[in-house]
């Protein structure tokens, strides 16, 4: 055999790869039962060597969780050497440290046996509905505060599931038929991608994946060099002001260039808060890999290889390293702004290549009241606001960047709670003005079709720092909430909505890119006529005070 035909069939096998794991995923996206999973795709599927490499990822997922759970294979292998494993072991995780950031993820990983040996591990990463604790909110002020924090453990042995444990997970959720068969179909998934990668080696006759793995980890690591050796060298400073909890956060990031790599530091970034939107440093390098994969390399795909080139650091103590037992769990509000935070640096470098700032952070609705009966219910609901305009074009509206979830239907939350969404469009003229508009954000406008108070649990960014324009681009719109009878909510916290009422939510727009001057009238006409320019009056940060019932903080 050539070298030739030795590179076409590495080349076969690593496509394949790539599709087992996509199966792996959807596998995942047909048995889950939360909707986040389900509706919203927010979840994780790769292949790892057996020395921890991740080899493919699946396209459907979020950055956050395929990012971070590439490093936590590593972790349950120190925890659980591969020699230890046997075939039908399942381990799994919800440690935000050494997993995805907080509590409500899982990580499943399921070891591959071929002829008695060990040849790959599947892992997976899914958000449950409800861990236990303070829940979807970021009120704990220590990791104990947020739920059952499960360590690394065998979830499975030799294919018989650890019952006490999972009694132990039951007796600490308020949804435990959902969250026991969420566990069940991250199982089921890595089930359908070790079946396989079975009968891929079977087909192409492979007694392991070593040669495979060196092959796809060694191209990926080479084209990443190659793009970066085309980069100017030097240290390039970026900063962005966020709206914070107590006060304002600093993400301060200086991205240094070398020869054959790329460097971030976070040093001069904000403290840790006393509230739950702490980052761990797993979700940190996770989102920072990925805003400088997205201008760098986006068409090198996703493994070990290509994200060995990329080192990011964080001093101990800031709010991007968050060290053990620090409150984390609604960490996106601030991770999710990290590629903003890099684009920024990039921006220096690449300026035909960087988008403007978006709204970044997803506007969840997290919301939990009684049905008529008495029974309680829980809806996590995943929305967005707009996307930074590109440098070529408008940006998206309603669309959730970086974390790529979908925005979850209103007809499947109205059917799993009595939830009624009264309003969810584009909001007019939230997109920032220039030569290329910023995407729109949504209006959404909720209420207990039963008439009955509920609870939202608020964690919004973008109310008092705007996403800001790029090269002579103007701000989007701030969000915004407040009751529709005109009394503002806080962004941040937990508020009992009053019986009767609706809490509308106006999500930010993204920043606009260029010269307002220079838009192309015919763009402007085509706003105008869609109804999506708005006035012109500038964004609000606030709610005017107006008559009806007064909400109800439940903290800050």
């Amino acid at each position: 055999m050539t070298a030739t035909t030795d590179m076409i069939g590495f080349q076969v096998m690593w496509n394949r790869l790539i599709s087992i794991v996509e199966e792996q995923a959807r596998t995942l996206v047909r048995a889950a039962f939360s909707t986040s999973t389900r509706e919203a795709g927010d979840l994780s599927a790769g292949v790892f060597d057996t020395s921890g490499r991740m080899l493919a990822q699946s396209v459907t997922g979020t950055p956050g969780h395929v990012n971070s759970m590439a490093a936590s294979v590593s972790h349950f292998l120190e925890a659980f050497p591969v020699d230890t494993m046997r075939a039908g072991d399942i381990y799994m995780t919800n440690d935000p440290w050494r997993g995805t950031g907080h509590l409500y993820d899982f990580v499943v990983v399921t070891p591959v046996f071929r002829s008695g040996r060990p040849v790959a591990l599947f892992a997976c990463t899914s958000h449950v509905v409800d861990i236990g604790g303070v829940g979807f909110s970021m009120e704990g002020r220590e990791v104990f505060h947020e739920g059952l924090f499960i360590p690394m453990v065998r979830l499975a042995r030799q294919g018989v599931f650890d019952e006490t444990l999972m009694a132990v997970i039951r007796a600490n959720t308020r949804t435990p038929d959902m969250v026991e068969g969420d566990v069940h179909s991250l199982a089921a998934c890595n089930d359908r991608g070790a079946s396989r990668l079975l009968a891929m080696m079977d087909e192409f006759g492979l007694a392991h994946l070593d040669d495979l793995a060196d092959h796809v980890c060694a191209r990926s690591r080479e084209a990443m060099v190659a793009l970066i050796g085309e980069l100017p060298r030097g240290t390039y400073r970026s900063s962005m002001r966020i709206d914070g909890v107590e006060e304002p956060i600093d993400l301060v990031a200086a991205m240094t260039v070398t020869g054959t790599g790329i460097k971030v530091d976070y040093a001069g970034t904000s403290p840790m808060s006393t509230w739950g939107v702490n980052v761990p440093m797993a979700y940190t390098d996770a989102y920072t890999s990925f805003g400088i994969r997205c201008i760098v390399g986006p068409d090198v795909p996703n493994n070990a290889g290509s994200l060995e080139v990329i080192d990011v650091t964080a001093p101990e103590g800031c709010i991007l390293n968050a060290p053990y037992p620090a409150a984390v769990n609604v960490r996106h509000i601030v991770g999710q702004m990290l590629p903003d935070t890099v684009f920024g640096c990039l921006h220096q470098i690449l300026p035909e290549r960087v988008p403007a700032e978006g709204t970044s952070a997803l506007w969840n609705l997290g919301v939990d009241g009684h049905w008529e009966d008495g029974q309680r219910y829980f809806v996590i609901s995943f929305h967005s606001g707009g996307a930074g305009a590109r440098p070529t074009s408008d940006g998206l509206s309603a669309t959730a960047f970086p974390s790529g979830v979908r925005n979850t239907p209103v007809e499947v939350n109205e059917a799993i709670s009595p939830l009624v969404f009264w309003r969810k469009e584009l909001r007019p003229g939230s997109g920032g003005a220039g030569r290329w508009r910023g995407g729109l954000g949504q209006v959404v406008e909720l209420g207990n079709r039963e008439g009955r108070p509920f609870t939202l649990s608020a964690t919004y960014e973008r109310t008092v720092h705007a996403p800001r324009g790029r090269a002579g681009g103007e701000a989007g719109a701030l969000g915004r909430v407040h009751l529709a009878s005109g009394h503002p909510v806080a962004p941040l916290g937990r508020t009992v909505i009053p019986a009767g009422e609706r809490v509308v939510l106006e999500f930010p727009g993204g920043g606009g890119f260029g010269d307002p001057a220079e838009r192309d009238l015919t763009l402007v006409d085509a706003d105008r006529r869609a109804g999506l320019d708005g006035d012109g009056s500038p964004a609000s940060g606030g709610a005017e005070g107006g008559e009806g019932s007064p909400v109800v903080p439940l903290s800050r």
